[in-house]
């Protein structure tokens, strides 16, 4: 097979979305032919330069920033290139084939940027799709697809889009991405965490490279490089302009402006958050006026495709005050999120939009969790959310609920869940009007593989919530002038490359009609309630002396089998029924311990207290197919209920 042949085969399987499986093979093919090519640049390097893909970003009605970055030796500091500029041949092509060129031209990849290039492409025309290519001397990347904005005055049917975060390399495979490859969207978003910056090994043989917590700017840039290896990641690069954002792990867990979570002197942490800064430029397609500035990166910015949707891409980490971590202090009218500048550019942006549809591109829940299950009292306290920042929260919420601002909808990264939530115009009152709806998405891999739980409709400390579900995957919405419709797409397992992808669920908005609704058929779940809860009590008894009571309140005896019992709510310790029937109107007693099981009592085996007031104190059960049929809490005391 000729060097031609080889390429084609890798270009085909970007760009026709073949398996997992065929493009990893299309890359190590790329590798072996140019590795052995003659030309000018072999004295520069002898293997594939091209070894982190490549990727668009960024469109505009006129152009969009075409990306790759050289990188024969990815894992180690300086990519096995030299301390010198290359040139670099890009060409944009109206064909994947590559033989309709519409324009071309060279960039400088420089070591100051780590040899990443960054072309700003203008002149195209709008709303058009695009193929592009790098050359350097013999060697070739593979082909990625781009596609442009529609003109602000285009009318356009239909726009859809995929939006993702936190991508932890050692947890898990990035299946979803090669999902998300395959359904070709308009755009890609990432939300943030797309790296992470700790030394976790992990069981899956993807240990961190380099395996320790990174601090200087080789550190960031071979941690991006191995991400960047992973070819479903390379896949959904290559198959649609990406628009991005960050969060907190691109730099440190939970940083705040110039302020560590580990409280390191402010000075020290800001040349790793420009070690950090200088990185993630280096590896994404942002246009080169965005390249940073030591620590500062003007990152948020606004995308309008046609009359149809804008986005406000967020960036809630560089600018935020320091996490507080009490009710009392987070509501602190002073307290910002996005500071000063940002804040007037959101509520601008928000108050002069002419889109039908008006999305808010941001990491962190903007609906608010109740720290106290009680119906009594409600507890908000402060934290890494926009609960730790009420002030900044109700000020854009007297700006959502203005009917000028048509459908606003906050999409959401950070926290590993698909979550569907009905915005208040008091975000605390779930009384007050529905002004906006958010919909969060679950993580890549972080984390690793979740429970598997699904909840429809509210929870106790959430009662504006409509659905929360602790798989895998990305979520995909498609928006036209009269309904937004978000597909919670989950893959079935990441410790397993190829895994198969299903839409777990389906929710719909309505043209001015905020919130979230299903439009996919609920599951039919079993009539099984928790009547009482008995926690450890502090008095030194008998683990066996926790327990919890379950009734059956439907007319049919039920098939326990596989149910769960989770006495710490979806975090941990669950207990799972084996082969037991629970009748029609009969209790059933499972008690913490050991003892012997009966048709109405069940011990877990566990050897220490479960129900002990620790935090989440709230226990649920779900069915064998991972549906949540009830949750209690048991702070104070439940009673029992009937």
């Amino acid at each position: 097979m000729g060097h031609g042949d080889q390429f084609e085969s890798a270009r085909r399987a970007f760009l026709r979305r073949a398996s997992t499986a065929a493009m990893a093979t299309g890359f190590a093919t790329i590798g072996r032919t140019v590795g052995g090519a003659a030309g000018g640049n072999r004295r520069l390097f002898d293997s594939d330069p091209f070894t982190l893909g490549v990727a668009s970003g960024d469109p505009l009605p006129d152009s969009v920033v075409l990306w790759t970055r050289l990188a024969p030796e990815p894992l180690s500091g300086d990519g096995g290139m030299p301390d010198r500029s290359v040139p670099v041949r890009w060409q944009v092509a109206r064909d994947d084939g590559m033989n309709d060129i519409v324009t071309m031209g060279t960039a400088s990849a420089k070591p100051t940027a780590a040899h990443s290039v960054h072309v700003d492409v203008q002149g195209l025309a709008a709303n058009t799709e695009y193929f592009y290519q790098f050359t350097v001397g013999p060697h070739r990347s593979p082909v990625g697809r781009a596609k442009t904005a529609p003109d602000a005055g285009t009318e356009i049917d239909s726009f859809t889009f995929a939006f993702a975060s936190c991508q932890n390399y050692p947890y898990g495979y990035h299946t979803a991405h090669a999902k998300i490859a395959q359904d070709e969207p308009d755009v890609a978003i990432h939300l943030g965490d797309y790296i992470y910056e700790g030394q976790k090994e992990g069981s899956l043989g993807r240990g961190h490279e380099p395996p320790k917590e990174i601090t200087s700017k080789d550190d960031y840039r071979i941690r991006y490089a191995q991400y960047k290896t992973d070819p479903n990641l390379q896949a959904a690069h290559a198959a649609c302009p990406w628009i991005v954002t960050w969060d907190d792990h691109e730099v440190a867990n939970n940083y705040a402006d110039e302020i560590s979570e580990n409280d390191d002197p402010p000075a020290e942490f800001l040349k790793r958050r420009a070690n950090a800064y200088q990185a993630y430029f280096e590896h994404q397609p942002l246009r080169p006026a965005r390249q940073p500035d030591g620590p500062n990166l003007p990152l948020y910015r606004r995308f309008t495709f046609g009359p149809l949707v804008e986005f406000n891409v967020l960036d809630t980490r560089q600018y935020r005050d320091d996490q507080v971590y009490s009710g009392d202090a987070a509501a602190d009218p002073d307290r910002t999120l996005l500071g000063d500048e940002q804040e007037a550019w959101l509520i601008e942006g928000l108050t002069d939009s002419n889109a039908r549809w008006n999305v808010l591109a941001n990491q962190i829940p903007m609906a608010p969790t109740d720290e106290n299950r009680s119906p009594e009292k409600q507890e908000f306290g402060g934290g890494d959310k926009w609960d730790g920042y009420r002030a900044s929260r109700e000020r854009l919420l007297s700006v959502l609920k203005r009917e000028s601002v048509r459908n606003p909808v906050v999409i959401t990264g950070d926290v590993h869940r698909n979550y569907a939530y009905n915005v208040k115009a008091d975000a605390t009152d779930p009384d007050t009007e529905t002004v906006a709806t958010e919909y969060v998405g679950t993580s890549i891999s972080s984390f690793g593989d979740g429970t598997g739980l699904t909840r429809y409709g509210s929870s106790l400390n959430e009662p504006w919530q409509q659905f929360a579900n602790d798989d895998r995957g990305y979520v995909r919405c498609t928006i036209t002038p009269g309904q937004w419709r978000t597909d919670y797409r989950v893959v079935s397992t990441v410790e397993k490359p190829n895994a198969p992808v299903e839409t777990v669920a389906s929710f719909v908005t309505g043209d001015r009609e905020p919130g979230a609704k299903l439009a996919s058929e609920r599951p039919t779940h079993e009539s099984v309630v928790i009547t009482e809860i008995q926690p450890n009590l502090p008095d030194g008894d008998a683990l066996e002396d926790e327990y919890v009571t379950l009734r059956n309140t439907g007319d049919a005896t039920v098939d326990c089998s596989g149910f769960r019992l989770g006495f710490e709510g979806w975090e941990s310790q669950f207990y799972t029924f084996d082969a037991f029937t629970l009748g029609a109107g009969k209790t059933a007693t499972v008690r913490n311990g050991t003892g012997e099981n009966t048709a109405s009592v069940r011990y877990t085996g566990f050897d220490d207290p479960v129900l002990n007031n620790s935090s989440p104190d709230l226990v649920i059960v779900a069915n064998s197919d991972g549906i949540v049929l009830d949750e209690a809490s048991y702070a104070p005391k439940q009673e029992p209920r009937d």
